[in-house]
Parts: structure tokens; sequence; C-alpha cells
């Protein structure tokens, strides 16, 4: 009883304990649920339909889609640009698989195993064309497809193959399912657009209408009130008109996107004067040791040259073009430079050492000879060019040794412009030179012996061996930090935007304005390596009039500074953005020019009066026809209202009033006739089905609007 009172007693401090340990394993799970939800939500690229895209997940099909072009290409590696490109591939393709998917879940339409094995088995579809899977004559071979799926668990298994083989058979069956998962999407995309195309039919009425339309010709006499015959100031425009406008014209402005405005100063720092100077004594110096004798590879290779030098001769068409084009001038021995070519910003040295006449191509066939060391090569290596030498057959002699000496062409692409070691430039420089029939023993220092026999030789050409030193006309690293600090105390001196765009011009800066900026570009301003740029652009911290850091960019020969300067939400954009209120005040202002022009008109009672009219044009317009728009050469536009309006008129008709794009018009009719087109049902509602699948082709644009696409790619690329 007495341990019972003891709890009562401390009832309120127990409980409130209690409560407080609660509260703490409470607020520790949500710190931990926010915590995972926030890091959740710094790893997503994107959303489409309230789906979340991790960046994880979109890497792996960036990185499926590359491993693809590498395999079907032939490369290893890609470039920025290149995978920039790839990335943008990849996010639209994925938006419009899920648009599809969408469409598709709601119609229940989808593409079964057994259809995608009639498919394959049919062969028919180009993407199987494309595959490794091909009969001799080209097409697809479903038997081969069989035979490598069966064969690929079982190779990847084995542990007696080795990790090469089964490398490409990984590479291979990736491709296949890349391939198999395209096939599968592009059908299902068929099938939506075959069920929206049966939505619509065509019939005989509207097929006459549009033989008509394109057949019946009318020929007119046309008089003209263009629109600039007013002058622009003599119309006023208020805001309720471009607001009406607006309001009439709603649909133009829709933007899919935020965008953003913005102003910045954009310095590209370049080599000053001493820069110049300093480079230009060194290349002299270069240029006297080359002239003097010394040895051109070493002293390229430690002028840092962008050109290597090549102790084979080259054709002119692997050097750059400023420096093949100062080979004709040049004498053996001669030398001209150090010259500035301003096309590529550098400066250049050049000296013809050699010039020979040498075959762009060589076709040779060759035998390894073989041995345990080199001394058993070697002699391994005469024993063959003796028996050669007493006329024994050159492929009996492979076969002996067990090597196809299957002919193969060497050309000059294959070598010229690489830097090559010491065997294959006496490889290539044996063969060059070798006559046609000839047997060569190549000794490849401690790599092999080699007895090749040149077969033939064409396409003979100078070749030049030159000592060329190249280099870019860079800025220093004291140019670099005086830029960047003049920038860095200006940018102090001038903390907020007012400041900076009041101030710029006389500190010898300048301010730009970019409009619309997206973030979906890959460079801000066109200038490279500014991702930290776009993200503080694209940033929910960053307001309007806020300035951003000072980055350094492009090639590391960029500083940028940024000022937000607007904030152009996605949906429809404002009536008084600076560009929509260009374009409005310009489209009122053509209407009430349109509207005094044609109260003017009105008065007409004839072509005749209409074309004494000041500032009126005249002309003859032949074969108008419903279906294609007339051109008006003297106000240089195409009006479809002024086609639209004779098609409806008979001949020997005036009309007047008609509201074009550049002018309001009258036309007489001066004659109406039909080519001798003959009329075919069947052909005309086809075509009119093939403009109807033309037009309904676009309706992943439609389907987008839906979506509520987010796309924050800009975060992590």
């Amino acid at each position: 009883m007495a341990t019972l009172q003891k709890i009562r007693n401390r009832g309120k401090i127990l409980i409130a304990t209690l409560g407080l340990a609660l509260f703490a394993f409470i607020a520790e799970e949500f710190v931990r649920s926010l915590s995972y939800t926030q890091a959740e939500s710094h790893q997503r690229v994107g959303k489409i339909y309230g789906e979340k895209i991790n960046v994880q997940e979109f890497n792996a099909m960036v990185e499926e889609y590359t491993d693809v072009v590498k395999f079907t290409q032939g490369i290893n590696t890609l470039t920025d640009d290149q995978l920039a490109m790839f990335r943008d591939q990849v996010w639209q393709s994925l938006v419009n698989e899920k648009l599809m998917e969408k469409e598709c879940e709601k119609l229940g339409l989808t593409v079964t195993d057994a259809e995608m094995q009639d498919i394959i088995n049919n062969g028919r579809n180009p993407l199987l064309a494309q595959t490794p899977f091909r009969t001799a004559q080209g097409g697809f071979d479903v038997n081969a497809l069989k035979q490598f799926l069966s064969q690929y668990n079982e190779v990847i298994t084995n542990p007696d193959i080795n990790s090469e083989i089964k490398a490409q058979y990984t590479q291979m069956n990736n491709y296949w399912k890349f391939i198999e998962k395209t096939i599968r999407q592009q059908t299902l995309n068929k099938k939506y657009q075959a069920l929206l195309n049966g939505t619509m039919v065509s019939n005989p009425v509207a097929a006459q209408a549009s033989f008509d339309g394109r057949t019946n010709e009318a020929d007119i006499y046309m008089a003209a009130l263009p629109y600039s015959s007013i002058k622009d100031d003599e119309v006023t425009v208020e805001d309720s008109d471009l607001k009406a406008k607006y309001e009439e014209l709603k649909d133009m402005f829709r933007t899919n996107e935020e965008t953003r405005d913005i102003k910045y100063i954009d310095i590209h720092v370049t080599a000053s004067e001493a820069d110049k100077a300093a480079l230009q004594k060194e290349m002299e110096g270069y240029a006297q040791a080359l002239a003097e004798g010394a040895d051109p590879a070493k002293t390229v290779r430690e002028a840092a040259s962008q050109v290597p030098y090549s102790a084979l001769p080259v054709s002119a068409k692997s050097l750059p073009h400023d420096i093949a084009e100062q080979l004709d001038s040049l004498s053996v021995g001669g030398q001209v430079g150090p010259f500035v070519h301003n096309h590529d910003n550098s400066i250049n040295i050049v000296r013809l050492i050699n010039k020979v006449s040498l075959p762009d191509s060589v076709e040779i066939r060759q035998i390894a000879a073989p041995g345990n060391d080199m001394a058993a090569c070697e002699k391994t290596a005469d024993s063959i060019m003796a028996a050669l030498a007493a006329g024994a057959d050159f492929d009996t002699i492979a076969k002996k040794y067990d090597q196809p000496a299957t002919k193969t062409w060497i050309t000059s692409n294959q070598y010229e412009g690489q830097v090559i070691d010491e065997s294959n430039r006496k490889f290539i420089s044996t063969i060059s030179n070798a006559a046609v029939g000839s047997n060569n023993k190549i000794v490849l220092d401690g790599q092999g012996v080699i007895i090749a026999q040149v077969t033939d030789r064409r396409n003979i050409i100078d070749k030049y061996e030159v000592a060329v030193i190249k280099r870019n006309i860079d800025f220093s690293k004291d140019t670099y930090g005086k830029a960047y600090n003049d920038l860095s105390s200006f940018l102090a001196g001038n903390p907020k935007a007012e400041d900076i765009e009041a101030n710029a011009a006389q500190a010898g800066y300048t301010v730009q304005t970019r409009k619309n900026v997206s973030s979906t570009e890959h460079n801000v301003v066109n200038v490279r390596s500014t991702r930290e740029a776009m993200r503080w652009i694209f940033n929910e911290d960053t307001e309007l009039g806020d300035v951003s850091p000072l980055y350094e960019c492009g090639e590391n020969d960029h500083l940028l500074v940024l000022i937000l300067n607007g904030v152009h939400d996605k949906g429809y954009m404002a009536w008084d953005d600076e560009q929509i209120r260009s374009f409005l005040t310009a489209e009122v202002i053509k209407d009430k020019k349109a509207a005094i022009l044609m109260e003017k008109m009105n008065a007409a009672q004839s072509i005749a009066d209409v074309a004494k009219m000041e500032g009126a044009v005249t002309d003859t317009i032949k074969h108008i026809t419903f279906a294609s728009t007339a051109f008006v050469s003297k106000v240089g536009a195409s009006e479809p209202a002024l086609s639209g309006a004779v098609s409806k008129a008979n001949k020997g008709d005036f009309k007047s009033g008609v509201k074009g794009k550049s002018a309001i018009y009258a036309f007489q009719v001066i004659d109406k006739k039909k080519t001798d087109a003959k009329f075919d049902k069947k052909q005309e509602e086809q075509r009119l089905m093939q403009n109807v699948v033309r037009n309904t082709s676009n309706y992943t644009g439609e389907l987008y609007q839906k979506a509520d696409i987010t796309d924050k790619r800009y975060l992590f690329f």
C-alpha cells in the first residue's frame, strides 16, 4: 500500500516525464521522416503526372541509351555536348512514354508478349534490321536472335569463359533489351494513333469540297490599301485595347515551363598586350632554335605545340588549314613565323624539313614471324624472306604458321595526326616506300618481326615532314587576376542591382539583358560551365532584383554576374510582359489601321474607285484557289483571307473590305475556270485522311499541358 501511495503521490511528475519521453520519440521520428523527405526531394530530377523521377533512375536511363550509342557507333567515350544532347533526348522520350502510358491505361490499350513475339517473328520492324542478328542479305534473322538468347545465360555463368567475351555478350543483350523496349513503346504509340485516327472519318461531301478547293481557279484584278500607308503614330493604343487583344489571342501566350529574365555582366578574359608580347618573344626563341638546326621533335615538344611533331611525312589535309596553306610557298629547309592566325587565336611557326611523293593508300599482307624471343623471331623471318626470294608462295607460308595473310589497306587517315611510337613509324615508313610486290622484313623493337608484302599502292600525293609550333594566344594568371579583382571591387562598391546598372558603363562594363531564360538550356548566355549560375537563376530563394555571386565559368576565361530581372510562371504569360505587350501593340495598331482603311474603302462602288484612293496599290493575280494561299507581291504578303473571299465570288463580281494580314483588299473577278483534274472520291478521301493523321500527330502537345510536368534537371547537370 505504501508503494502504491508513493506512485499516486508522484503520478503527475511521472505522467509529465512519460509525456516528455513520448514527445521526444515522436519528434525524433518526425525529424527523421522530414530529413528523408528532404533528401528524397533533393534527388528528384522531375515530375510527370505527379510521379516523381529520381535522379538515379534518370541516370540509369541515360546510361542505357549512351551504351546503345557507343555499341552501335563503336566508340568508348562521349563529349560533354553529346551527353547533354542525349540527356535531352532521354528526358523527352521519358515524358512521351509517361504521357502515352497514362492515356493507354485509361483506354485499356496494351502490347502483349504474344504481340511482341509476332512482331519479332515477322521481322519487318525497321528497328530489327539495326540489330547484329541479320542474314547474309542484311535482313533480320530471328533464328540468330533465338540462338544468342539461348546462349546468353550459359556464357555469363560459365567460369571458363573470359571476362571480355562475357562483357561483349552483356553489351549485346542490353542492346537487344533496349530495341525490344523501344519496339513495344513504338507499337503502343501506333495503337493510340490508330484509335485516334479512327474517330475521324472522311465523307463524299468533304471530299468534293476538298477537290473543288484545289481545282477551281480564279484570276482577279486587285486593289489594296496597305496598313503601311498609315503611320503608327496616327493611331492611339490604350491598355484596354491591349487587354482585349490579349484575351482574343490568349492561347498564343501559353507556356509549359517557367522562364526568367536576367541582366548580366559577362567578361571574356583575353590576353593583354603584355601577354602577347611575352608569347611573341618566346616563339621567336623557338623559331631561332629551329632555324639553327635544333632537333625539331624536341623543340616542338618543349614548345607545347598543339600540333605534335610527326617523324613520318604527312599530307597537307591532316594539318590545320592555316598551316597547310603555308606549305606551297615554302621550299625544303624554309621556315615562316611567328605569325598570328586570328581565326583560331593562335601564333604559329612552320618549318618544312622534307617533301616527298608517297601513296595515300597501301595494300599489304603480312606474316608475324613466330619465336620465343627476338633472336628466334629474326631467325624465322630470315628463313621466310629466303623462301620468298626463292619463289615460295606467300599464302602457303602464311598457312604454315596458321596466319590468314589477308590483304589490308593502310591509309593515311589511319595514322596521320596521331602520336605514333617508333615501331609503328618504322612499319609505316617501310611499306610506304616499298615497291609493289616487294617483301619487307620489319623488326619492331622488342615487339616482334613482321614480313610485309606490298600488293598495291594508290593515289601518289605530296607529303611533308614539317615542324609546326602552334600556340593559343592565352591570357596570363596576372591578367586573369586583374580582371577578377577589378570586377570584384566594382561589385563590392555597387552591391545592389540599381547601383550596378547606374555605374557599370563608367567602370567600363556593359550590362546586357537576356529574356525568357529556360532551365532546360545547357548554358547561361551561351557561356559553358554555368550550371551554378543556372541554379541561382531558378533557385526559389532568388528574388527579383537579387545580384548573384561572381561566377568563374566558360573555359576558365569568363567572369559572370547576374541580376534576376523577371519571373514568368508556366501557364499564360502576362499581357503586360514587355515582349507580349510589344506584340499586342503591333496587332492593335494593325486592327485600328484596318478599321480606318475599311471605312475609307466602304465608299467605293468599283475596283476603279479603290485604285484611285491615296496609297492604293493594284495588281492582277492569277490561279487563285481556296486550297493555296494567294501571295500579293505588291504588299509582300501571303493572304489566306483573300483566297477565301475570291473562292466564294463569281466571275465579274466586285468585292471590297477584305481584311488581310498587310492590307485591306478589293477585287474584281476577271475569270473563273476549272483545271483538267478528274474527281476520284476514294483518292480524295484518302488525301483528307492523310491530312487528319498529320494534324492529330501533334496530340502529345495537348497531353503535355495536362501532365503538370516539372523539369529540375538543371540542378544536377
